[in-house]
């Protein structure tokens, strides 16, 4: 039997085994409701909503403070002797390299194929929003993070959901707590494994394999499609193992680069097309208010746009606060403020120039797909950047490879924080989850196992639930964090030198 066909058997195995289950979970947890002619689902307005009320609580954080935060990921306010591993520009890289990728490539070529340009402007107003919600859920895992004997740290949604609502809420919090602690860890470790690792693995390949002469090419036998998982594994497992520090010293090189290569490409296709700029833009603006062709008309444009940001930036979700706890900081809010930047990295700057490329280089195929053609976002992004770059399909596959690699280093190191939850921290447990996690990178060039990817999107938005009920309930502790780390930023205005010594602030607590 050939490895082509064991593929093939394990694929209908596993999606006639799971099919029921994740279209009845995708179905609940993606529940739409009409709204002006148009479908919104439930979770997008949770999404959204959140991001209105901290924008609001914390006023305007993300524009007065946007500033600030750039000072911090400059090292400004570092303070020696802080607790963590790696420091705010590799925090922050880190965390980003587990959010952009395919979908800001492909997930906004769809959008604005089906919401027109105006989903452009809705997604950058959703990515602003969502900046606020990230300061929150990062603040409190910096927080409630735990610091190991070791000097390792742990953080995200299974530490400062037991540990803040037990703080605040006695017994019945702390109870409370733990249960939602190990259902989000359980949700993160499943969407790591099958979301983060083995579609992003599937994805990059398809794509090389596209570049090399598709199924006739070097790389387009079930030979190649191993050959390639294996690399990809063996380059994911190396980096696991030295843990966060390692994995930021990678996306810290990475991230930069990728996005370096991606929006220089874009910026040739807008100047090259520099007189159809103010055309593009006025589009984007019109198409907000006033939509042609869209299903829902303005509120169709909306939802889309909102829908594309809330899935990219994965503002609320719980997820980044694991990257961002690992910080050298005293101060919580600080990394917050670092974090609040990853939307606009992420959604307002990558989306959206993607956006714009598709819509002022304006390729046949979005077109095609604006009149229903059933197109693939990867092929109309690198059609437009074709229009003026005949050979870009070459350096998109090199992004494509960039922003996986990334993503399953990021998602990996999320899975293991999950999984040594669940499990413990002892050696055999996290060699076991390396193992687990590898094998899923070499099975993802092999099978699609669309069914399961499709679950791990559901499990992960259902994370979005959970985590956002506890950050309203905590919102009133990262109000203090955020002013008493303001109270240090003008001190140290006032005196460089002040809060600068080792020992000016007791370490981060690692018990409730």
């Amino acid at each position: 039997m050939s490895l082509d066909s064991v593929t093939q058997s394990v694929d209908e195995a596993v999606s006639g085994f799971f099919e029921p289950i994740a279209k009845w979970l995708g179905e609940v947890v993606f529940y739409t409701v009409p709204v002006g002619g148009t479908d919104l689902p439930l979770i997008v307005a949770w999404l959204v909503v959140a991001g209105l009320v901290f924008t609001g609580w914390f006023g305007l954080v993300q524009l007065r403070k946007f500033k600030l935060a750039v000072d911090v990921v400059r090292g400004k306010y570092d303070e020696k002797g802080s607790t963590g591993e790696v420091n705010h520009f590799q925090a922050l890289t880190a965390a980003v390299s587990g959010t952009v990728g395919l979908g800001n490539i492909a997930g906004v070529a769809v959008a604005v194929s089906i919401g027109g340009p105006g989903a452009t402007f809705w997604m950058i107003l959703c990515g602003l929003l969502g900046m606020a919600t990230k300061f929150v859920e990062v603040t409190l895992g910096v927080k409630y993070r735990e610091v190991h004997p070791d000097g390792t740290v742990s953080g995200g949604p299974m530490h400062y959901l037991p540990k803040g609502l037990a703080e605040r809420f006695g017994k019945n919090g702390k109870t409370l707590g733990k249960v939602l602690a190990v259902l989000a860890s359980f949700l993160i470790l499943f969407f790591g494994l099958f979301g983060g690792n083995l579609f992003q693995v599937n994805q990059s390949y398809a794509q090389l394999v596209s570049v090399t002469g598709g199924e006739d090419g070097a790389l387009g036998s079930s030979a190649g499609a191993l050959f390639f998982g294996i690399l990809i594994a063996a380059l994911v497992g190396i980096v696991l193992l030295g843990g966060i520090r390692s994995i930021a010293n990678v996306t810290s090189r990475l991230v930069p680069a990728m996005a370096g290569i991606y929006v220089v490409a874009c910026l040739i296709v807008i100047l090259a097309n520099i007189t159809a700029v103010p055309d593009a833009v006025a589009s984007i603006v019109e198409g907000a208010f006033n939509p042609e062709g869209v299903a829902g008309g303005v509120l169709g444009a909306l939802i889309i746009g909102f829908k594309r940001a809330a899935f990219s930036n994965e503002a609320g979700l719980g997820s980044a606060p694991i990257a961002h706890s690992a910080v050298k900081t005293k101060h919580p809010a600080s990394e917050g403020l670092v974090a609040l930047l990853e939307p606009f990295i992420d959604t307002v700057v990558v989306c959206t120039m993607t956006a714009l490329t598709i819509v002022i280089a304006n390729p046949a195929s979005w077109g095609e797909a604006r009149t229903g053609e059933d197109i693939g976002g990867v092929t109309i992004t690198s059609d437009a950047f074709e229009t003026v770059l005949p050979w870009f399909p070459y350096i998109l596959t090199v992004a494509v490879l960039l922003f996986a690699v990334s993503t399953v280093l990021t998602w990996g190191y999320y899975g293991l924080k999950s999984w040594t939850y669940l499990f413990g921290r002892s050696r055999a447990s996290e060699v076991t989850y390396k193992v687990v996690y590898t094998v899923f990178a070499v099975a993802g060039s092999l099978l699609t196992l669309q069914t399961l990817i499709d679950m791990a999107d559901a499990f992960l938005f259902t994370l979005a639930v959970i985590n956002i009920i506890g950050l309203y309930l905590l919102a009133p502790v990262v109000k203090r964090e955020l002013r008493t780390f303001l109270e240090f930023v003008r001190a140290r205005k006032a005196d460089p030198s002040a809060g600068n010594g080792d020992d000016d602030q007791e370490p981060v607590k690692t018990t409730v």
